[in-house]
């Protein structure tokens, strides 16, 4: 971890201590703000393929989505989601491998996120915009989520049409919320269990839905599609441990594959992992 992150986690964890002296519910509204900012955002970088796409946008509760489309006439779809602080240029490699399958590519930059606008989302509303992205693009026949974008697919997926013929590739995704919220709290050092609950409660009052039921392993009882997911030993993001769970819990449409030594980032990187999901779709 950098200086300036080291000194940006520091000022936050004595905001919140103070704040929390004064009102409990406060200190959460604060928590579950940040819990949803992209502190930390991938810049957009200018990768060739992209000078070659359509340029499409909608508009989605009030804020301009930004995204890119490929091989318009092309009838086999593929949808790219990024994680958390990322964007779809860091998915070149995948978007390139695609084309030369002869497939339509869309991406998309979700809310708060690369050229999209927006300061804050949340899995609840990247799914929306998934859902959007469907209702003017779709059908979509495949798609790669990565991180957070594998916990917004499986939402959207619950209420789209699909069946065993469609393709998905999760890579590292975001598998239990709760898991998320855990991590973020012992980031921050907030130990306080009301806080805890008042920051579950906001969640539920957002969404209409408690935190666990954000959670991939949930809303594979209502998923068809058939699924690649691969995950690495060393994920300091998205543990293995949440995806082991969905392994075991021994869903029939889904292959695992787990790898080593390439952490939560690399792995969508590596040129393996990308043989293996051009290769799977």
């Amino acid at each position: 971890m950098k200086l300036k992150e080291k000194l940006a986690i520091s000022y936050i964890r004595t905001k919140f201590k103070v704040l929390s002296h004064i009102s409990k519910r406060k200190t959460a509204e604060e928590a579950f703000e940040l819990f949803c900012t992209p502190l930390i955002k991938s810049p957009v970088k200018n990768r060739t393929v992209f000078n070659g796409a359509n340029r499409i946008h909608f508009t989605l509760n009030g804020l301009k989505v930004n995204g890119y489309q490929w091989n318009k006439d092309a009838s086999h779809k593929i949808l790219v989601l990024h994680g958390f602080g990322s964007t779809a240029s860091n998915f070149h490699v995948y978007i390139e491998a695609m084309l030369e399958k002869g497939y339509q590519v869309l991406a998309f930059d979700a809310p708060a996120h690369g050229n999209s606008e927006g300061r804050t989302i949340n899995a609840k509303e990247y799914s929306q915009m998934i859902e959007k992205v469907i209702e003017l693009y779709g059908p979509v026949n495949g798609f790669i989520a990565h991180s957070f974008g594998g916990i917004a697919l499986s939402l959207a997926l619950e209420k789209m049409p699909h069946d065993e013929n469609t393709r998905i590739v999760f890579i590292a995704p975001a598998t239990e919320t709760t898991t998320a919220i855990d991590s973020a709290f012992k980031l921050l050092q907030i130990d306080d269990k009301v806080i805890r609950a008042e920051f579950d409660q906001i969640i539920f009052e957002k969404g209409g839905y408690p935190v666990k039921w954000y959670s991939i392993k949930r809303a594979m009882k209502n998923i068809t599609a058939n699924i690649l997911w691969i995950h690495d030993e060393d994920d300091d993001i998205t543990p293995l441990s949440d995806a082991l769970k969905v392994k075991e819990a021994g869903f029939n449409n889904i292959e695992f594959i787990i790898t080593k030594g390439l952490g939560h980032r690399n792995i969508y990187r590596n040129k393996s992992v990308q043989k293996k999901v051009t290769d799977f779709l």
